[in-house]
C-alpha cells in the first residue's frame, strides 16, 4: 500500500482476472466503488490491473471479496514487485479447437465450391461438443457470473449465441435433417479463443516497457563491509552501504561515487545513447550499466525511492489512468451488452414474424450475438496509451499521466525558463566591478554570502573565488528573498545581494557604474548587485556579472516547435537585455523579463486566458509555481532526481528538444486512440446491422469479432516503432 501524501490517501494495485470487455471493466469499477472506504477505482482491461485510491485504511481481503463478488479474481500487486517470467497461456487450447472444427468448416467452404461433401451428425455432434463445453467453458462460466450480478459482457454474448446454433443444430438432427449449424458454434468458439489469444500476445508487447525496466535491478549486490566484500540480496543493501560495480554489471542501486572511475550507460533510464563520465562525486543511478571501471558507490537510495522505482511507478500510473476521452467509451460500454441483446431478440422476432423461418432467424439472431464486440472498445485506449508512455519512457519522457498525455497535442504556446533550461545552468562569473576598485574584497563578500547555497550563480562565485585563492567566512543570518536575491550579515552589517529591482526597491543609487553595466548588459549577461550598510546608509559596493552558455539542442528544440506551428515565449528572472540575447540567438517569439516566481505563474496564467493550451518548461525547482499554473507542465531532470511532482512530464535528460518530441508522440498517441475507436465502433454499427438483416454468416461474423481487437490492439502497437528526431 501506498501513500499519497498529497491527498491524505492511500492507494494500492490490484491484478485482476476473468475481464474480457469493457463491460467487465464497468462492473469491476462498479463493485470496487461500492465499498464506502474507496474513494475512487479505475480498472485498465490492457494491463489487467486496478488502482484503488481509499478514504481510509481497508482490509484487503474485503477489496478483493468486492472483486470476487462482481465474478472476477483479483490479487494484490506488491509496490515495485520483481517481473515474473509470463507464460503465453491457452495455445494448446486454440490448437485442439482449430484440430476439432477443422473438418467441420472444410466442408461449408467447399460446399460454395459445388463440391457438396457432408460429414455425418453424429460425427459433427462429436466434434462440437468438446468445443462448445470443454474449450467453450470459459464462456459459459464467465457468463454466468456477468448474470448472477445483473450485468452483461462478451462471454454472455459468445454463450447465448452459440448455444442458440448448438442447440438448433440439436434439434436438426434429431428430426433426421441434415441441415446443421454444429461448424457455425464450433468455429464462433474457436475464432474468438484464437482472437484472445493473439489479443494476449499483442497486450504483452504493449507492456515491454515496465517489464524492461522492471528487469534493470540486478537481483544482488556486492558490498564491502569490514574491509571485506560480499555479496548480499538487493532487498539486504542499506543506505549508505559501499557498493563495489565491476565492468560490465549494472549498479544495484542509487549512490554517489567515493572510488574509481568509469563510463556508464544510462541509455534505458535517460534515453541517453552516449556513455556518462563518472568519478567521484558524480552521482549513478541504479539499472545503469557499467562499462569499463571499478566504482565504489555509497548507497544513497534503496527499494521504493530509488530512481528506477519512480520512473516505474510514474509508467505504471500512466498507463493505468483514464483520459477524458475514455469516459465516452465507459458510457457507451455500460448499455453495449443489453442494447446487443435487444437487438438479437428483434432480430429474431422479426425474421420469424416475417418469414415464419424461425431457423433462419436464429441464425441470424447468433450472428448479432458473435459480432458484437465489446472487447474492442475497452482495448482501444488503453493500449495505445501503454504503447504511447513506454516507447516515451524509453527515451527518458516520463509523462506523469493520460490525461497529461491527452492535452499535450492541443498545446499551442510553449514557454521556456531560461537558466538551466536552454542555457546550461552553468554560468562562470565573467566580470567584477567595484566602486572603490577593490574586486577582491567584493568576491569575497559575495562568496561569503552565496555560501551554501545552490544556486547556480552561487556555485559560479564560490567557484571562482576559490581559483583566485581568496579566503572568506560564511556570513550569518542568512534570508533568501525568492525572486530577489540574499540577504545576510557580515562583521555585523547587513549586506544584500541580487538583482536591480531589489536595489531600487531598497532605495540604493546605482548611479557610480551606470556605464560598466550598460556595457555589460549589451553582452546579454546577467548582473548581480552587492550593497551594504555603511553610515547607517546602504550603498551599493560593486556588481558581478555571470555568463551562460546556450544549450547546443536548444536552437533545434525551438525550430521544431515552430515547425509544429506551436508560439515560443521566454520566461525569465534575467533583465531584459540577457533574455533579447538569448530570444535572438534561438528565435524565440515572446519575452517575459524580470520575473519573480510569483509573476511567472501570473504571466502563464494570462496566458491560459487567452484561449491558449499553454505548456511551461523549467527546472522543476524556482519554476513550481509556473509549472503547477501551467495546462501542461514539463520539468528537466538531471537524470538522477525524477521526484518533481509539480510538472506533467519529467524530462530525463536535460534537453529542450524533448519537448517537441513529448508533444509528437502525444500526437500520434491521440491519433492511435481516435484511429482504435473508430474501428471499435465501426465495427459494430456495422456488423451488427448487417447481422440483423441475415447478411453475415455466423462464421464470419465470429471472425470479424475476433479480427476487431486483434486489429485494435496492433495498431496501437504501431506506436512502438516511434522514436525521436
Amino acid at each position: 500500500m501506498q501513500n499519497k501524501d498529497d491527498h491524505h490517501t492511500t492507494s494500492l494495485d490490484l491484478s485482476i482476472s476473468g475481464m474480457s470487455c469493457a463491460s467487465c471493466v464497468a462492473q469491476v469499477e462498479k463493485s470496487l466503488n461500492k465499498l464506502p472506504e474507496v474513494a475512487s477505482a479505475t480498472v485498465n482491461l490492457a494491463t489487467e490491473r486496478a488502482h484503488v485510491e481509499l478514504r481510509k485504511e481497508i482490509a484487503t481481503e474485503r477489496i478483493v471479496q468486492a472483486v470476487a463478488d462482481a465474478g472476477y479474481g483479483a490479487e494484490l500487486v506488491a509496490l515495485h514487485a520483481r517481473p515474473r517470467p509470463e507464460a503465453q497461456t491457452g495455445g494448446w487450447h486454440v490448437a485442439f479447437a482449430i484440430v476439432l472444427s477443422l473438418p467441420l468448416v472444410v466442408p461449408m467452404f467447399l460446399n460454395l465450391l459445388g463440391m457438396h461433401v457432408m460429414l455425418p451428425g453424429w460425427l459433427q455432434w462429436l466434434l462440437a461438443t468438446p468445443i462448445q463445453f470443454w474449450l467453450g467453458g470459459r464462456f459459459y462460466r464467465a457468463g454466468w457470473k456477468a448474470v448472477r450480478n445483473r450485468s452483461g459482457n462478451m462471454d454472455l454474448l459468445v454463450a447465448i449465441g452459440t448455444s442458440a446454433a448448438y442447440g438448433l443444430s440439436i434439434y436438426m438432427l434429431f428430426r433426421g435433417d441434415l441441415h446443421l449449424y454444429f461448424e457455425a458454434s464450433a468455429a464462433v468458439i474457436t475464432l474468438v479463443l484464437l482472437g484472445k489469444w493473439l489479443e494476449g500476445r499483442a497486450k504483452r508487447q504493449t507492456s515491454e516497457a515496465i517489464r524492461a525496466l522492471q528487469a534493470l535491478n540486478p537481483e544482488t549486490a556486492r558490498v564491502r563491509r569490514q574491509d571485506k566484500e560480499i555479496e548480499i540480496a538487493l532487498e539486504e543493501v542499506m543506505v549508505d552501504d559501499l557498493v563495489v560495480i565491476r565492468p560490465g554489471e549494472r549498479i544495484p542501486v542509487d549512490g554517489l561515487v567515493i572510488e574509481g572511475r568509469s563510463h556508464v550507460d544510462e541509455a534505458l533510464i535517460t534515453g541517453e545513447s552516449d556513455a556518462v563520465n563518472k568519478e567521484t562525486g558524480s552521482r549513478v543511478t541504479g539499472g545503469a550499466v557499467n562499462l569499463d571501471g571499478v566504482l565504489l558507490v555509497r548507497t544513497t537510495a534503496i527499494g521504493a525511492e530509488t530512481t528506477l522505482a519512480r520512473i516505474i511507478r510514474l509508467v505504471e500510473d500512466a498507463q493505468i489512468a483514464k483520459p477524458e476521452i475514455q469516459r465516452l467509451v465507459d458510457k457507451v460500454s455500460a448499455v453495449f451488452v443489453p442494447v446487443v441483446l435487444v437487438i438479437a431478440l428483434v432480430a429474431f422476432l422479426a425474421w420469424t414474424g416475417f418469414t415464419g423461418d424461425w431457423e433462419k432467424a436464429t441464425l441470424n439472431a447468433v450472428s448479432v450475438l458473435v459480432i458484437a464486440c465489446p472487447c474492442a472498445l475497452g482495448l482501444a485506449t488503453p493500449t495505445a496509451i501503454m504503447a504511447g508512455t513506454g516507447v516515451a519512457a524509453r527515451y527518458g519522457i516520463l509523462i506523469k499521466d493520460a490525461n497529461a498525455l491527452e492535452l499535450a497535442h492541443k498545446i499551442d504556446e510553449v514557454v521556456f525558463d531560461k537558466t538551466g533550461t536552454l542555457t546550461e545552468g552553468k554560468p562562470a562569473l565573467t566580470a567584477l566591478h567595484a566602486i572603490n576598485g577593490d574586486e577582491t574584497n567584493l568576491l569575497a563578500m559575495a562568496a561569503a554570502i552565496e555560501h551554501g547555497s545552490a544556486h547556480p550563480l552561487a556555485r559560479a562565485v564560490i567557484d571562482h573565488a576559490k581559483k583566485q585563492g581568496i579566503a572568506y567566512s560564511p556570513a550569518t543570518e542568512l534570508r533568501d528573498l525568492p525572486g530577489l536575491g540574499l540577504q545576510a550579515e557580515i562583521d555585523g552589517r547587513q549586506v544584500y545581494l541580487g538583482n536591480q529591482r531589489w536595489m531600487l526597491q531598497l532605495g540604493i543609487p546605482a548611479i557610480e557604474l551606470d556605464e560598466q553595466v550598460k556595457a555589460i548588459e549589451s553582452d546579454g549577461r546577467t548582473i548581480s548587485w552587492l550593497a551594504n550598510e555603511q553610515d547607517a546608509q546602504l550603498r551599493l559596493i560593486g556588481v558581478l556579472a555571470f555568463g551562460d552558455e546556450i544549450k547546443p539542442s536548444a536552437r533545434l528544440a525551438i525550430q521544431r516547435l515552430h515547425g509544429l506551428k506551436l508560439h515560443t515565449v521566454l520566461l525569465t528572472g534575467d533583465n531584459r537585455r540577457s533574455a533579447e540575447r538569448v530570444a535572438g540567438q534561438l528565435g524565440i517569439e515572446k519575452i517575459l523579463a524580470e520575473q519573480s516566481p510569483e509573476t511567472k505563474a501570473t504571466a502563464v496564467a494570462a496566458l491560459r486566458k487567452q484561449d491558449r493550451t499553454v505548456a511551461m518548461v523549467g527546472d522543476g525547482i524556482n519554476d513550481a509555481p509556473a509549472l503547477a499554473m501551467a495546462d501542461v507542465s514539463f520539468a528537466m531532470s538531471s537524470g538522477t532526481d525524477v521526484a518533481m511532482h509539480s510538472a506533467d512530464v519529467t524530462l530525463m535528460r536535460s534537453d529542450p528538444s524533448l519537448v517537441a518530441d513529448t508533444i509528437d508522440i502525444s500526437r500520434r498517441t491521440y491519433s492511435k486512440i481516435k484511429q482504435n475507436l473508430f474501428w471499435a465502433f465501426i465495427y459494430n454499427l456495422i456488423g451488427i446491422p448487417l447481422a440483423a438483416f441475415g447478411l453475415l454468416n455466423p462464421v464470419i461474423a465470429g471472425a470479424a469479432m475476433a479480427l476487431s481487437s486483434v486489429s485494435v490492439v496492433t495498431n496501437a502497437l504501431m506506436l512502438r516503432n516511434w522514436k525521436p528526431k
